[in-house]
């Protein structure tokens, strides 16, 4: 079944809201601000521009794993640079197609240059999940005659 809503559907439902840091910051302050914002990764934007995305993932992999000290980290030295990004007109299928394919789990999304919002994993599935819930909805209309002319 493919899922053919815009990424605009999932954001206007979702919201929009960008959480970003600077990559001069340290990894301590943007694992401090994921904690704080119950969220798995953060936008690395310098001047206006993304210039990366920092995760979990990378703290855990980058960090902890090598004993590096959090506080002394800058998020620069750990961050993922210039991200995939996806654009706000392609749909749930192109950006699922993309997570798996570059096997990531966020994916910032840009229009007209301009980070306009993040999707997780999660937003993606909670889409495709509310589409096929619409989809037997219609369907069972349908076999019972409730179906609109």
């Amino acid at each position: 079944m493919k899922i053919h809503d815009h990424i605009s559907t999932i954001l206007r439902s979702k919201g929009s809201e960008i959480w970003s840091i600077p990559s001069d910051a340290s990894v301590y302050s943007a694992i401090e601000m994921m904690a704080d914002k119950h969220i798995g990764a953060l936008l690395v934007i310098d001047d206006g521009k993304l210039v990366g995305i920092v995760s979990e993932r990378d703290y855990a992999r980058k960090v902890i794993l090598m004993a590096r000290s959090s506080k002394d980290t800058f998020v620069r030295e750990i961050m993922t640079p210039s991200p995939v990004t996806i654009c706000l007109d392609c749909c749930v299928d192109d950006a699922m197609r993309t997570m798996t394919h570059h096997r990531i789990r966020h994916l910032p999304v840009v229009h007209e240059g301009k980070v306009v919002g993040m999707l997780s994993i999660g937003d993606i599935v909670n889409q495709i999940i509310a589409s096929q819930d619409q989809a037997i909805e219609n369907l069972e209309h349908y076999i019972t005659g409730q179906y609109p002319c």
